[in-house]
């Protein structure tokens, strides 16, 4: 388990670089950032609640990323300040787009095909040991 979770983190770490280098390089679709986000979301849970079923994991990613998007129609001085720091602005974003919605769905499926993938492979590799 220790070794799975390293992977989950050196995943993470992987696609918020992969995130940022897609936000410096023009003619990259703003969508691919934010299907990176979700991706980096989908891991974070799964490192976080490594025992629970992909599907759980992809509901629980999905719905969080939902939220962060929707809080985004939320416009009080407080958060919008949040939301000037870089800190923020990678967490919570900027503005509301219906077609984050899509990004993030193609994210957080994204990450559970590769889930999916990583599961066959390692219970392949324990079984032939």
């Amino acid at each position: 388990m220790k070794r799975t979770r390293i992977l989950y983190a050196a995943m993470v770490i992987l696609i918020v670089f992969l995130g940022l280098l897609s936000r410096k390089i023009s003619g990259i679709p703003l969508a691919t950032g934010d299907a990176l986000w979700a991706l980096m979301i989908f891991f974070i849970v799964r490192f976080l609640l490594i025992n629970s079923s992909i599907r759980l994991i992809a509901l629980i990613s999905l719905s969080i990323c939902y939220l962060v998007e929707t809080s985004q129609l939320y416009q009080a001085e407080w958060i919008n300040n949040m939301r000037q720091t870089i800190p923020g602005r990678l967490i919570l974003g900027q503005g509301f787009l219906w077609s984050d919605f899509l990004a993030y769905t193609i994210g957080v499926l994204a990450g559970f095909l590769i889930e999916l993938i990583l599961i066959k492979r390692l219970n392949t590799a324990k079984s032939s040991t």
